[in-house]
């Protein structure tokens, strides 16, 4: 899993506990996998349609560093299966597991549309064949 997300914890993220709102947390989760699921896509128009079970491990405080590592695991016809970890940055150590996230590939008129992809599209494999001078 690639961690590619960082996410400064600020007091405007914290409970009332003065750790890290899981809310905040899941809605950085699930931007950040809904751009994963445009990029792997390539079409803007995805919705989420299922989240499993969150297991929260560890807690992070004002001033952490997290990272997100999102994963692709799985292509259906229209739809793409993720999984991502949180953790700490500085200590490794895990915050939170999402096992399963499915997003759905909408076309024009919003209804579930077929994608065509079967793989994971890394970054270095875009530029393949670019001439850098």
């Amino acid at each position: 899993m690639n961690f590619h997300t960082r996410k400064w914890v600020k007091p405007e993220d914290l409970n009332p506990n003065g750790t890290l709102f899981g809310g905040s947390l899941l809605r950085w989760i699930d931007e950040e996998a809904a751009i994963y699921a445009i990029v792997q896509l390539g079409n803007q128009r995805v919705v989420t349609k299922y989240i499993s079970e969150i297991n929260f491990v560890s807690a992070s405080r004002q001033g952490d560093i997290i990272e997100l590592g999102i994963t692709a695991t799985e292509f259906g016809r229209t739809s793409i299966t993720l999984t991502c970890e949180v953790r700490n940055k500085i200590t490794r150590k895990s915050i939170l597991t999402v096992e399963k996230m499915v997003f759905v590939n909408l076309g024009e008129d919003g209804l579930p549309a077929p994608h065509g992809r079967t793989e994971i599209k890394y970054v270095k494999d875009q530029f393949k064949g670019d001439i850098v001078e």
